[in-house]
């Protein structure tokens, strides 16, 4: 038996990365799954990897950011699978390095609908089937962008602090019904979102510094983050509620640092 065995999950930014990730990782522990991504091929190759791992997925192509689009998450999930236990609301976006006089209120507004109304929706919209079951488990993504300054911009950073707070807050929400819902904060992991800097890293030579800030000294794995992300959805992870778990090789525990012991 799996961890997520006889359980259905929507995983949204599903494409690539840690969505990707994760839902191979819910499927080889039993999960049935519905993939979302606004890529329609990154998508598609999800679920086919998915049936690769034995496990089943329906694939849907949107912007995670829209209440339409969301439902149709949740209600294709439902129709497919006819329950939903777990949603892990994991698409993003960066929005890249704007320095901050620069930046505009479109791109703040783009940057907040994807990264905080998005989650939003997701716990909403999963939350009311969810409270009529007493019982799921709702998994945002944030960032250690949202813990501290430093690492992103300021409309990254800033949706990402609340997703945290929206952890919380919905957590208290849902009192009394079983509905758990927790925040996981990424370090520097390569996904396609940081496949830019990873690549400008390396073609300057410089792979040996990637995450020489973090005690690690290195950086994460997809899935390393999915890791988690199973943690919070299985039933070992039961009495974990409202809280922002990160997952960055201890950057955020300690002040940066680059000396080696060595």
């Amino acid at each position: 038996m799996g961890r997520l065995e006889g359980k259905v999950a929507v995983v949204t930014g599903a494409g690539s990365g840690i969505g990707r990730a994760t839902s191979i990782m819910f499927a080889r522990e039993g999960a049935r799954l519905l993939v979302a991504d606004h890529n329609a091929d990154g998508v598609k190759e999800t679920a086919a990897l998915v049936a690769q791992a034995g496990g089943t997925a329906q694939a849907m192509v949107g912007d995670a950011g829209h209440e339409a689009t969301v439902k149709g998450f949740i209600d294709g999930a439902l129709a497919a699978f006819g329950a939903l236990d777990i949603v892990h609301a994991n698409a993003g976006v960066s929005g890249g390095r704007v320095p901050i006089f620069e930046q505009t209120e479109d791109y703040w507004r783009q940057i907040l609908q994807i990264n905080l109304i998005g989650p939003f929706l997701a716990i909403k919209l999963a939350g009311m089937h969810m409270v009529e079951q007493r019982r799921g488990s709702i998994i945002l993504t944030s960032s250690v962008a949202g813990l501290a300054a430093n690492a992103g911009a300021a409309a990254y950073s800033a949706s990402k602090a609340g997703v945290i707070s929206l952890a919380q807050t919905a957590a208290a929400a849902f009192l009394g019904t079983g509905v758990r819902v927790n925040a996981i904060c990424p370090g520097l992991i390569e996904t396609g979102m940081t496949k830019a800097f990873f690549d400008s890293v390396r073609e300057a030579g410089k792979e040996h510094k990637i995450g020489q800030l973090n005690p690690l000294q290195r950086a994460g794995r997809p899935e390393e983050v999915a890791a988690m992300a199973l943690f919070l959805a299985s039933d070992e992870g039961s009495y974990v509620n409202g809280q922002a778990f990160a997952v960055d090789g201890g950057l955020s525990s300690s002040l940066p640092f680059s000396r080696s012991l060595r």
